[in-house]
């Protein structure tokens, strides 16, 4: 079991990783073209946006792989989570439902992560 959930932590952690740089170095207009989410918020949000998701994404395995501090894990798990709400939220207002179904299965995953690293297979 734990290394299943190693695997799905690193999954979720390279999705986030991926995302999040690309809210850090892409220039908004860019990123416009294919979210168009971004044209809704101040640049300062969006790349706020993106160092959470690097964060996170950071956040799900390094503390757990090195012992120091492994409680911050599932923390990050959580944060994910919650920026997954938002995300969600956010698609479906501008009513782009399909969005909804990706933000849903990240959310589902970090959440898998948060519960198993916080009760049953700590870190």
């Amino acid at each position: 079991m734990n290394v299943v959930l190693w695997v799905l932590q690193v999954v979720v952690a390279l999705s986030f990783l991926m995302a999040g740089t690309m809210k850090l170095t892409q220039p908004l207009e860019r990123l416009a073209q294919n979210m168009g989410w971004v044209k809704d918020f101040p640049p300062a949000v969006v790349r706020g946006i993106g160092l959470l998701e690097v964060l996170g994404a950071v956040g799900l395995v390094l503390p757990a792989a090195t012992g120091i501090l492994p409680w911050l894990t599932p923390l990050a798990a959580t944060g994910l989570v919650l920026t997954m709400i938002g995300a969600a939220l956010t698609h479906a207002r501008r009513h782009e439902y399909p969005m909804i179904a990706a933000n849903s299965v990240l959310l589902a995953l970090a959440l898998v992560v948060a519960v198993a690293r916080f009760a049953v297979l700590p870190a």
